[in-house]
């Protein structure tokens, strides 16, 4: 079977699979799972499809919570999640609008900019950066080291890093390790100072164990809401009247935010490995091959949807599967939500139209949001 990867319009060939392939293999590699229900499968059995992906995984590397699977998962989650609570999330907005509006200020006047470097990059970078006590740093490395690694991180599970992606790894690396080294002679209590302070039944958490936490959560924690603020942006281009519906009426925002993670999934897929012989939609799956859960297909399933194909700025339910499912459910998921809804609100506030310099140039299907993302603005 040929590949059948989209390229130019990958929502086209998203509806392709789920109509005549909903279950296909990528050449020699992978398994694509198209359709909502079987998506939602995958993402909830993480017995029969494991996390642990990594083919050759770095020796002595303490596995990233995103690609493990329980007890691992668990323990390393469970050390992270009280800072990711609801409660303790919703004391930072007042701090997050403070920032946004700081970001936005800077780009009125200019009628064009990229909007990726002025907000949808700054501004969780910005946010993870404080919740890890690093607001000292470089945020512009910050991202840099994250755009590094996270555009290889195909490379990075299945094969060698690229040199790019080894030396932004290390250079982080380095740069936490240092903060890691003060902070265990000067106590803090931002989020890495209570990591390093706390005990588990296994001791103390090790400088890799550490390390983890530093590089998941500044490398996934500001992807998804980059990717939803692009989203947001691409939502207003295409639909222009959402933007006028949001400054009307900004209660719309919270479904506005469901329906941008539905129509423009920031991650268009992720990946397990399967621990025995599986049967999906028909098709024997070999006990360890990769899969391939096609989350923007889900998030478009006819099935499931009514409209798919349209933004509905007002649909309920969603069950869309854009911070994934089950054990895995994206950690961050509340506070991409709550910097989506202040980013877009002062965006509605500050403009009454955002368009795309060149459409077709985001990538549309890859991880996270575009790198770039010209856009011009039109004030009221």
């Amino acid at each position: 079977m040929t590949d059948t990867a989209p390229t130019i319009n990958p929502y086209d060939a998203y509806r392709h699979l789920r109509k005549t392939m909903p279950v296909s293999k990528l050449g020699d590699g992978p398994w694509q799972v198209a359709r909502h229900k079987d998506v939602n499968t995958v993402l909830k059995d993480h017995q029969t499809y494991s996390s642990e992906v990594q083919l050759n995984p770095i020796k002595g590397q303490t596995p990233s919570m995103l690609f493990s699977d329980p007890p691992i998962h668990q323990r390393l989650r469970k050390l992270v999640s009280r800072a990711f609570k609801p409660s303790h999330i919703e004391q930072q907005r007042q701090q997050i609008t403070h920032s946004c509006r700081e970001l936005v200020q800077q780009m009125i006047n200019k009628p064009e900019v990229d909007l990726v470097d002025h907000l949808a990059a700054p501004l969780p970078v910005m946010v993870i950066a404080k919740m890890l006590g690093v607001e000292d740093g470089n945020m512009q490395i910050f991202k840099d080291w994250s755009d590094a690694i996270f555009s290889n991180i195909g490379d990075i599970l299945f094969a060698t890093p690229s040199p790019e992606a080894a030396s932004a790894a290390d250079e982080m690396d380095h740069y936490f390790l240092d903060k890691i080294a003060f902070i265990r002679t000067h106590p803090q209590s931002h989020l890495l100072g209570r990591l390093i302070e706390t005990e588990t039944e296994q001791g103390f958490l090790s400088n890799d164990e550490l390390l983890g936490f530093c590089r998941l959560l500044l490398i996934a924690g500001n992807e998804t809401t980059t990717g939803l603020i692009t989203a947001a942006a691409r939502v207003f281009h295409t639909f222009p009247e959402t933007l006028s519906q949001l400054k009307l009426k900004p209660a719309l925002t919270p479904t506005f935010i469901e329906e941008a993670l539905r129509f423009y999934s920031p991650f268009s897929a992720t990946v397990r490995r399967t621990t025995t012989d599986v049967e999906i939609a028909g098709q024997i799956i070999p006990k360890g091959d990769l899969v391939l859960p096609l989350i923007a297909s889900a998030n478009r399933d006819e099935s499931i949807f009514t409209q798919a194909d349209q933004f509905d700025i007002e649909r309920k339910p969603n069950p869309h599967l854009a911070f994934g499912f089950g054990i895995h459910f994206c950690l961050g998921a509340h506070l991409a939500r709550l910097e989506g809804e202040i980013a877009v609100q002062c965006l509605a506030q500050n403009f009454s139209s955002i368009r795309l310099t060149d459409s077709e140039s985001p990538e549309m299907y890859g991880l996270g949001g575009p790198k770039v993302l010209k856009v011009q603005l039109q004030q009221h």
